[in-house]
């Protein structure tokens, strides 16, 4: 269930018939977007507070025993209610913890950030990152509501709004190419269509075993990417490894399905007026193949991307050789180093 703020009053329903209400955030939206679900009254008198510290590095088992210990302290039954309060980070970890806790307590997720908003909260995935891998170690489990207030998106500042619009533009391969005009800011209206989106796909195959791996276009290299850079200062959101990913994804779509070559010249352009160029010095790529190897798409040792034929035709599944992915890798490095078309 998608909720705005013209239908919440079906969420104070849901938390009313709940014995005790938790709310998670972490140290950014706390302090960010508190006293705004304050201000709506979605936060009652007897609501109790868990905060987490922020950041991808602590999706962690750790911060998992963090929450559940809270949720044992303030005497949590299996008719609590969680509701995570925050970006994808704080979806994904909340929503796990709820479905673990007594064998699974409801949650609700009010995703704060656009990359959430279009992407993490909505569709039932919860985890969180396990040896240096991300999303390792999670299950499907859907939130009873998805709550979307658009005033989160004016505390953002510029690159959260890049990460979520990579999701955005990345529908415009996989649903409908009208999405490939994304362009901050983004309407309400437009923004609405992207979760739209996101919901029917995920509703149509709700645990991944067909359509819904569509949604994992640009995330093989991206992901791998993302994971790399995690520990270091150099780390990339979510968003812009998808945006970066969707380079090497085209030229393997040109390179297995005969792909247009002018579809990938045209992404190359949509990304430079909406992303930074990423500097790939020092980067391995050999370490980037050998982090593909544990993604979670794979089966049988194989790399297994998504990739498409034309706009709106994509195809899952596709085994790629291990050659060819470090070629696609090579074409992206070499189209971030092309100081001259950086330069125009």
């Amino acid at each position: 269930m998608i909720l705005y703020k013209e239908n919440i009053e079906k969420l104070n329903e849901i938390i009313d018939s709940h014995t005790k209400t938790f709310v998670l955030l972490d140290e950014n939206t706390d302090r960010c977007c508190w006293q705004n679900l304050k201000t709506i009254d979605l936060i009652k008198s007897n609501t109790i507070k868990i905060v987490i510290p922020a950041g991808e590095q602590y999706k962690n088992i750790e911060t998992a025993q963090y929450i559940w210990s809270k949720l044992i302290e303030n005497h949590a039954d299996r008719k609590s209610l969680l509701i995570n309060v925050g970006g994808g980070m704080v979806t994904d970890i909340g929503g796990f913890a709820a479905s673990c806790y007594q064998r699974g307590i409801d949650f609700i997720n009010i995703p704060t950030t656009l990359l959430a908003m279009v992407d993490a909260a909505v569709g039932g995935k919860t985890g969180i990152d396990f040896q240096g891998l991300k999303n390792q170690i999670g299950l499907f489990s859907k939130p009873l509501a998805v709550v979307v207030l658009f005033e989160f998106l004016e505390t953002l500042p510029k690159r959260e709004l890049q990460s979520g619009l990579a999701e955005i533009i990345k529908y415009g391969f996989i649903v409908d190419k009208s999405f490939l005009d994304a362009k901050l800011p983004l309407s309400p209206d437009f923004i609405a269509q992207a979760i739209d989106a996101k919901d029917k796909i995920t509703k149509a195959d709700a645990t991944e075993q067909g359509m819904r791996k569509i949604l994992n276009f640009g995330h093989t290299i991206g992901h791998a990417l993302e994971t790399y850079l995690i520990d270091t200062h150099e780390n990339i959101t979510h968003g812009e490894g998808v945006a970066i990913g969707m380079v090497p994804a085209l030229y393997l779509s040109e390179k297995y399905f005969a792909l247009n070559p002018e579809i990938i010249s045209y992404y190359k352009n949509v990304y430079k007026q909406n992303f930074n160029r990423f500097d790939f010095n020092g980067i391995s790529t050999e370490k980037l193949l050998e982090i593909m190897l544990h993604d979670k798409k794979n089966e049988s040792g194989d790399i297994r991307f998504v990739l498409i034929k034309d706009y709106g035709k994509p195809v899952y599944d596709v085994v790629v050789k291990h050659v060819d992915i470090l070629d696609s890798i090579s074409y992206l490095i070499d189209y971030m180093n092309d100081a001259n078309y950086w330069s125009k």
